[in-house]
């Protein structure tokens, strides 16, 4: 029967038009676990099979191409669930307009610099990567425009919040939380034991989270009477009004922050590879030159490489083992090649500090000195976690990596030199011991020479710098001076210069850790939980089993509050499928509604839901909540429908095996009925609630067939209208849901503004418009007979002037032989006729305007225009 019923709406489905149109069919190479749409943008927060990484994909419609943006590991163990969510504008208040915040750095910067390549090569995974690195700058900085959170559940409990998916503001364990609850009178304490998250929602105005997790519910007064029932699907209500009261400081602080983790990676990848360069070069180096000293070991002679390049340098002697060594095992060709290795090399190098480390660094200490600013603003930023005096001493840090920059800069052009001028004298050393012509050769620096040979023959300053074991001594003079300028302001810690590049990088690492570990730690300790519901008992062995459920959470606004902020509002939707034999049930998918309002106020109304029962030959594969606005011709001018998309594959027992498809379900045509929430006598109560059965008919929802065998997740967009569904042969499936329905509505719309502007009469000879306008020709098919006069009025008047004009010529040239008389005239009588013109054209203007309606007649072209 349910197959026939398949059938039938796929079929109706197909005359009347394809209830969603795929935008497009996208193989990927790694099975996705969850994904998430971010509210603002084409952005998907996906898990991959470790699951132990959020990463965020761009899905281009245009391209149908996947990006890689960026990958997060906030987690230990595995990710569960995920949940996206954007501030409501409609929540936000005027006061919070007063209290906004301007990102200066892009005043005084260029746009941030993003982490070098090695020869054209893009770091990261390949799978959907992105070669262009503007992708990531857009996503960066588009990203901070609008504030939002995204939520990560694990397996063991613990729950991550995230603003703009890349800065960590929170993180609770559930396990560790205490939960309140009050029944008749009387408040007991609760605590959940081996949690595991399967679900978490954040409302829209951020206030408020709801999740669902698996664990054992304990009595923490009296542990006797916790038995094997508690032990089940728990939903629990959060307070997070944190996010909401404090979303500017908030969304200022994590503006910078998520800049600065950005630009630290910069850093951190410049130093990379900057030192791998460089490590290449010289290796190449010493291992030309270590041919040397084995060459004087077997010669017999005890003398150091050094003291044999001073021999040569002063031309005492060139000994048997350095002819040797010039001649033959280096040789012309290989010191070239040292040569062209080392000058690439040092090329790259000032390529990395001067486009990527240096404007990173200076970037980094702007951003740094902004928050700096802010955590003196106490009152607002103290109760986030923002210490003055962290941002102080992290602060210092970022501008003492300014100075070893500065050095490293200066450091490696000394070395580069010095190896540039040694290198061309050693080969006009070989040229002359090979009798050859020294003309194309450079002159040299002989002090340079002796210099290289002390200080960078056996040592390397830049490897130095670029490791964080190494530590540097200076004179007396230097640390006194240093210490003098700590009465000007200079850095209280003195013995910077001590640390190389890599050090004091490592440093400010830690400072930034244990700087936004405050507002992070100070987040987290203002979430609470509000409330409890039991949801359905499982067993011990299948409560990790009951975390991958199908299940989904939304809040949707109430009608009374979709245009009025001061009067927020909404309702929380909860909808999860029971698992087979749980609350004696089978194939069932509950519903329930108004969760957080009853555990706010004790004079709400109860809980109400109902059950929807799944034909036995089908079973659901993933579930989402899904709210459509529609404009119609209603007395309130729209309609919202609350619905539910579900995710159907035949079983394989049955004669469906390997078939799919995605059902649209309206949940007014749903009856919601109260059920009690008796607590703790009785867990469950979910049987209270009317079950009904899933009747396949496109009059009921939308049906259609899906040509893949479905897997999880199931994606769906409210604010895009889009669902993305992954099949298990590692396809991506973005279908637009409800871009049929809009067709539809924009006729209904158009029809009743047409309606209206027929209705309408022009103010110039009551005339009603007959025929809408849409090209030239069909404007002047519509023009008032008046205007038609005024035309007539202007040939007439243009002939007249012609004929008054001829006229004067020729009587004046009667009169006095001479036609230049005539023409002070002609003159004035033209300057007459001109201003007649104007007036006649103007009013001819006005005719039209009035004529075609300068506000009904442009609503109207504009109306037929859209329709087309």
């Amino acid at each position: 029967m349910a197959e026939e019923q398949m059938e039938e709406a796929s079929s109706s489905a197909a005359a009347s038009g394809t209830p969603f149109q795929l935008q497009f069919d996208k193989p990927i190479p790694f099975q996705i676990k969850l994904a998430e749409w971010n509210p603002e943008k084409d952005l998907l927060a996906m898990v991959t099979d470790d699951s132990k990484g959020s990463a965020s994909h761009q899905f281009a419609g245009a391209l149908m191409n996947g990006k890689m943006l960026r990958s997060i590991k906030s987690h230990d163990v595995a990710i569960i669930c995920l949940n996206w969510a954007e501030d409501e504008p409609l929540s936000r208040t005027d006061k919070e307009d007063l209290l906004s915040y301007e990102d200066r750095t892009t005043r005084f910067f260029p746009p941030a610099p993003v982490m070098p390549r090695i020869g054209g090569l893009n770091s990261g995974d390949t799978g959907l990567a992105d070669e262009n690195e503007e992708a990531i700058q857009a996503f960066s900085s588009a990203s901070c425009q609008r504030f939002n959170i995204l939520c990560t559940g694990d397996k063991d409990g613990c729950i991550c919040f995230s603003i703009f998916g890349i800065f960590p503001i929170g993180k609770i364990n559930i396990n560790k939380v205490p939960i309140h609850v009050q029944s008749s009178g009387k408040r007991t304490s609760y605590r959940l034991q081996d949690v595991s998250i399967s679900k978490v929602s954040l409302s829209r105005n951020l206030h408020q989270l709801v999740l669902l997790c698996s664990g054992k519910l304990i009595n923490t007064d009296n542990l006797s009477l916790s038995n094997d029932l508690s032990v089940g699907v728990h939903c629990l209500h959060l307070d997070t009004s944190i996010f909401s009261n404090r979303k500017n400081e908030l969304h200022q602080v994590s503006q910078q922050a998520s800049s600065i983790q950005d630009l630290v990676e910069v850093v951190r990848a410049s130093i990379s590879m900057m030192s791998k360069q460089w490590s290449n070069a010289m290796n190449l180096f010493h291992e030309k030159f270590s041919a040397l000293p084995s060459l004087l070991t077997a010669h017999g002679m005890e003398s150091s490489s050094e003291d044999e390049f001073m021999s040569l340098l002063f031309g005492t002697h060139t000994s048997p083992a350095l002819h040797q060594f010039l001649v033959s095992s280096l040789g012309e060709a290989g010191l070239k090649r040292i040569a062209k290795t080392i000058e690439s090399a040092g090329r790259e190098l000032r390529i990395v500090v001067s486009e990527h480390l240096q404007p990173a660094v200076e970037i980094i200490s702007f951003r740094l000195a902004e928050l700096r600013g802010l955590a003196r603003w106490r009152s607002r930023f103290q109760n986030i976690g923002l210490d003055e005096k962290l941002m102080d001493g992290v602060t210092e840090r970022v501008g003492m990596l300014v100075v070893q920059v500065e050095r490293f800069s200066r450091v490696a052009a000394t070395v580069l030199y010095l190896f540039q001028n040694f290198l061309s004298w050693v080969l006009k050393c070989v040229k002359i011991l090979l009798s050859e012509p020294t003309d194309q050769v450079p002159s040299t620096n002989s002090e340079l020479v002796v210099i290289f040979l002390k200080f960078l023959l056996d040592k390397d300053p830049i490897k130095q710098l670029l490791e964080t074991d190494q530590i540097f001594e200076w004179d007396i003079d230097t640390a006194k001076h240093v210490e003098h300028l700590v009465v000007f302001g200079g850095f209280t810690d003195t013995k910077f210069l001590e640390r190389s590049l890599a050090k004091q990088f490592s440093e400010l690492e830690e400072s930034l850790k244990e700087a936004f570990l405050m507002p992070f730690t100070t987040v987290s300790s203002q979430i609470h939980c509000q409330g409890l519901l039991p949801l359905y008992p499982v067993t011990s062995s299948d409560a990790l089993s009951s975390t991958s459920t199908p299940a989904s959470i939304a809040f949707y606004k109430d009608k009374d509050s979709q245009h009025n902020a001061s009067s927020y509002s909404s309702t929380d939707y909860i909808c999860f499928k029971i698992p087979d034999g749980s609350l004696n049930l089978r194939n069932f998918v509950a519903v329930i509604k108004d969760f957080c309002n009853s555990c706010s106020t004790s004079n709400t109304p109860s809980l109400s839901g109902f059950l929807l029962h799944i034909p036995v030959e089908y079973e659901c594969v993933d579930l989402s909540l899904y709210k459509h606005f529609a404009y119609l011709r209603k007395e309130n001018g729209y309609s919202q429908d609350n619905q539910v998309v579900l995710l159907l594959s035949g079983k394989s027992s049955s004669e469906n095996a390997g078939r799919s498809w995605m059902v649209m379900l309206q949940t007014e045509n749903l009856s919601f009925s109260q059920f009690s929430r008796t607590f703790p006598a009785n867990y469950y109560n979910l049987q209270e609630l009317e079950a009904l059965e899933l009747q396949l008919d496109t009059d009921y929802g939308k049906v259609r067939s899906v040509p893949h065998p479905l897997s999880t997740p199931l994606a769906v967009s409210a604010s895009r209208g889009v669902a993305c569904i992954f099949s298990s042969r590692r396809h991506a499936l973005v279908y637009i849901l409800d871009e049929d329905e809009d067709e539809d509505e924009d006729e209904d719309v158009f029809d009743h503004a047409v309606a209206a502007a027929k209705r309408c009469r022009y103010r110039l000879g009551q005339v009603k418009f007959v025929k809408f306008a849409t090209t030239r020709e069909e404007e002047l098919a519509v023009l008032n007979p008046r205007m038609v006069k005024y035309i007539i009025a202007l040939v007439l008047i243009i002939m007249i002037y012609l004929l008054l004009t001829t006229g004067l010529i020729a009587w004046t040239m009667k009169v006095s032989n001479n036609p230049w008389d005539a023409w002070p005239v002609v003159i004035i009588v033209w300057l007459f006729w001109m201003l007649l013109l104007c007036a006649h054209l103007q009013l001819a203007k006005l005719a039209k305007k009035r004529t075609l309606g300068s506000d009904d007649g442009d609503l109207s072209t504009k109306l037929l225009a859209s329709k087309k």
